[in-house]
């Protein structure tokens, strides 16, 4: 049961994950900012 490939395997998906929602995040306060700026 090779226990550290699955970890790695696992820690590679949540990473991406993470990455997916700090993008998203920060894209929607970009869009936030432009839209009250555009609104100002």
């Amino acid at each position: 049961m090779p226990l550290s490939d699955e970890h790695r395997k696992k820690r590679g998906r949540n990473f991406a994950l993470a990455g997916v929602l700090v993008a998203l995040v920060v894209l929607f306060y970009l869009i936030t900012i432009v839209k009250m700026q555009g609104a100002a």
